[in-house]
């Protein structure tokens, strides 16, 4: 009898092990479908109004409408500056920059400040027309680039400048920019 009953309580500590062990399996695999969920679910922002409607981040990619607006706005933040404000406007523009890209964007930068230091030359920018990529992170501005020396206007130009772009969470980051060459005058160069 003794023996039927070590038996009987044998097999009852036996279920309870496997009833647990299924149970912590089970319990694993929903943690791990939560967080598979959590992680590839995209994130979004809204953003209130800025100028025509409201603004929305997803951590799925860039609006159109969202490069659009960076890209106006870095445009005339790099491209207009004047000496006494060189200083501020590096420091501005280093802020929207990738930190990969961090190093090249300050020496040219710097190049620019030296050039410009002491001088009475400035320039501001004109955005004319406007393309963006967003599938490549990329966006161009073509407008007038005015460089006036003292208070007169030497030149007016007709320039595309072109910005790239990487996007990383809900962060967008510039990793480039310069002016485009015009490809007619260069062929005609050549």
């Amino acid at each position: 009898m003794e023996f039927s009953y070590q038996h009987a309580q044998s097999q009852r500590i036996l279920r309870q092990r496997n009833l647990l062990a299924v149970t912590a399996i089970v319990l694993a695999g929903v943690i791990a479908l939560l967080l598979l969920f959590a992680m590839t679910r995209s994130r979004e922002v809204v953003l209130q109004p800025v100028l025509r409607s409201p603004l929305t981040l997803s951590s799925a990619g860039v609006s159109r409408e969202y490069l659009e607006l960076v890209t106006r706005d870095t445009a005339i933040l790099t491209l207009d500056r004047a000496p006494g404000s060189l200083e501020y406007w590096m420091k501005s523009v280093l802020e929207i920059v990738s930190p990969r890209a961090q190093g090249k964007i300050k020496a040219d930068l710097l190049k620019i400040v030296n050039e410009q230091s002491g001088s009475s030359i400035s320039q501001y920018f004109q955005i004319q027309s406007m393309d963006i990529d967003t599938r490549n992170l990329t966006s161009s501005v073509t407008g007038k680039l005015n460089t006036v020396v003292g208070q007169k206007v030497v030149s007016s130009e007709m320039r595309t400048f072109r910005f790239d772009w990487e996007y990383s969470g809900l962060t967008l980051k510039l990793i480039g920019f310069g002016m485009v060459q015009d490809e007619k005058k260069e062929r005609g160069a050549k």
